[in-house]
């Protein structure tokens, strides 16, 4: 079965990787990826011991939830950790402008429509999504602290806070987790939030674990994208090749250890102390297949420090 860790100082048990949702959406962010392939996803992930699910309720404005929790019906609800988030209120239906929104009774009536979404009692990670500047961070933690109590989440954490908004926050309230971008090509985590997560024990599960594919070594420098990639400099001229140079040169790394690329991009990221688990965007059993891949085994310090040169 798939490696597992405590996150942080949370009681979950999740695995190392952890399925990312946000590809479930059907919207211009991705292309539409058809149902029964993701079903069989979800349910390859179960079988390889991938028990943890992050999704937002801002997927698809709840499309990825409902879809998720079809996919998750008659599944044994110990067998899967699910983790969602909160931010993006949209000023109507689904699909209609969003605005920023963590005020506290925002937060519990949204907390509502994810679970009837998914189709589920309790969320076990409930995570803002991002900073909101126009609510005070004490009604923020006030309402997740209500949700806790209620029984509609077990913890509570932030994604895409930086280090003084994530202090600041658990000032006021217990905020568990952290989901911050990191990867080989983005590394800022390490030298900003990562020391602050070590000392407080906070779990981290990162996101953009493989920079929207680009550290799978699946391209050559010459594509062109009409989806999220085609919003990201690392896509686009000299600097999307350079990218591409720099991730092949994993290549004989990869080769002489009997890995992908993509296990080395994961397994790096595992590799550092303050990171519990990386979540990797899904879309085929295949995919999952070989993110299981780069659980059950460490690099030396030697390789680890190959595949950081090889990628600066």
């Amino acid at each position: 079965m798939a490696e597992k860790i405590k996150l942080g100082r949370t009681d979950l048990q999740v695995s190392r990787v952890c399925f990312g949702c946000w590809q479930m959406a059907a919207n211009e962010y991705w292309p539409v990826v058809e149902e029964d392939r993701l079903t069989r996803a979800v349910r390859r992930a179960i079988e390889l011991g991938i028990n943890f699910f992050d999704t937002a309720d801002a997927y698809g404005d709840g499309f990825a939830e409902q879809l998720l929790g079809r996919m998750l019906k008659g599944i044994p609800r110990e067998a899967f950790v699910l983790a969602t988030k909160v931010y993006h209120h949209w000023l109507g239906e689904p699909g209609s402008p969003r605005v920023g929104d963590l005020s506290g009774d925002y937060i519990v009536w949204e907390c509502e429509q994810s679970l009837k979404r998914l189709g589920l009692d309790h969320i076990d990670l409930y995570q803002a999504h991002t900073f909101d500047v126009m609510t005070h961070l004490e009604e923020t933690a006030r309402a997740f602290e209500k949700l806790k109590k209620d029984g509609k989440i077990r913890f509570y954490g932030v994604s895409n806070f930086n280090v003084e908004q994530l202090r600041a926050a658990n000032t006021f309230g217990h905020f568990d987790t952290v989901q911050p971008r990191y990867n080989l090509l983005d590394r800022e985590f390490e030298s900003s939030l990562g020391p602050l997560c070590m000392t407080h024990n906070l779990g981290v599960l990162t996101y953009s674990s493989l920079q929207y594919g680009l550290l799978t070594g699946k391209f050559t420098g010459t594509e062109t994208f009409n989806d999220v990639r085609a919003m990201s400099p690392m896509f686009k001229g000299e600097a999307f090749r350079a990218n591409v140079e720099k991730v092949n040169r994993l290549r004989p790394i990869g080769d002489r250890l009997g890995r992908s690329i993509t296990q080395l991009s994961i397994r790096a990221l595992l590799e550092h102390p303050a990171v519990h688990c990386a979540i990797v965007g899904i879309k085929n059993e295949k995919q999952i297949e070989e993110a299981a891949g780069a659980l059950g085994w460490r690099l030396s310090r030697e390789d680890y420090y190959a595949i950081r040169q090889a990628t600066t």
